[in-house]
């Protein structure tokens, strides 16, 4: 059963999309005029995922979720202090033998929140408390697009990483405004969103899958990628190894010296380990210039698989040990 669904984490069409996105861009790059119209493209697409999330996040959710404080608050401080505090010190521990965009990749990896869709799923799986992983993720990306931008401005100040007022700007138009927008309009237009999951599901993946492009195609056109040496990629390898080894082992720790239930503790490693490319990528598209973007998202894009390949023994282990 494991084999096959670490088979089905490398087949998932999910991650196809993300391979074939960035093999378009690394052979058909898009550059000049056209690569300013892809980013408006992108910056539309974004808003639309924004505006859906607020759409299907029910507002009673939210408040139900915050009677379970122990796990919520649990699961912010590893998020944002203790997988912040990892990517800040891999960063470092790699800035000297990796270029310092592939390192400052590492830092924004450990700021990102967690994921929404296959946390819930490997949740399931496990065991754990779904309800309580729907919200908690939903939580923690909406907190993660204003915290995950000032966290990393403020530990990659040393490398001389600013978010400027402009950025600050893009973030609040194209991330929080749609999403208040689409919590605005639920109670009208969450019906028809409820009937038409797998075309939401595909624009979604479709909006991630236009920023991670224009991401990779700026670095293609700058030439970023390609000073990147086998190496230098093999290196990350093992470095986003112990990044999982950090978090999957942290999270399950935590919720052990947190005396958490057998449920929540499941819910714990899989929103507390994993980490969301569907934020990602929107905010590497706007925090950071075309040419940088698709380096500093190179980490996030490994991670991604990465987790998807260890969650799924992870939890069919716990799923089986919690029915016995």
């Amino acid at each position: 059963m494991a084999r096959r669904m670490i088979w089905r984490a490398f087949t998932d069409k999910f991650v196809m999309l993300l391979f074939a996105t960035v093999a378009l861009a690394s052979v058909l790059p898009v550059s000049g005029r056209s690569a300013e119209i892809a980013s408006d493209v992108s910056a539309a697409a974004i808003f639309l995922l924004f505006f859906l999330h607020g759409l299907r996040l029910p507002r009673e959710e939210l408040g139900r979720a915050l009677k379970n404080w122990k796990l919520q608050a649990a699961l912010f401080l590893f998020v944002f202090g203790l997988m912040a505090a990892a990517g800040f010190g891999l960063s470092h521990l790699m800035q000297t033998v990796l270029p310092v965009d592939l390192a400052l990749g590492l830092l924004f990896l450990g700021t990102l929140p967690s994921t929404v869709q296959s946390a819930t799923a490997y949740s399931s799986l496990a065991g754990g408390n779904v309800a309580a992983s729907v919200v908690a993720a939903a939580l923690l990306n909406l907190i993660g697009v204003v915290l995950t931008p000032v966290l990393f401005a403020a530990l990659a100040s040393t490398a001389g990483v600013t978010v400027t007022g402009d950025a600050v700007l893009r973030i609040l138009s194209i991330l929080l405004l749609p999403f208040a927008l689409g919590q605005i309009l639920q109670r009208w237009l969450r019906p028809l969103v409820a009937e038409r999951k797998a075309l939401v599901t595909w624009m979604d993946r479709t909006a991630i899958a236009i920023a991670v492009y224009v991401a990779f195609s700026g670095a293609v056109v700058d030439g970023a990628l390609g000073r990147v040496s086998a190496g230098q990629f093999a290196m990350l390898g093992g470095v986003i190894a112990l990044f999982l080894a950090i978090g999957f082992g942290g999270a399950w720790l935590t919720g052990g010296a947190l005396r958490l239930d057998g449920p929540d503790r499941r819910t714990m490693l899989f929103s507390g380990a994993q980490k969301s490319i569907a934020i990602g990528a929107p905010l590497a598209a706007i925090l950071f210039a075309p040419d940088r973007a698709g380096v500093i998202l190179l980490p996030v894009l490994v991670y991604h698989l990465a987790q998807l390949v260890l969650s799924a023994p992870l939890a069919a282990r716990l799923g089986a040990s919690a029915d016995g």
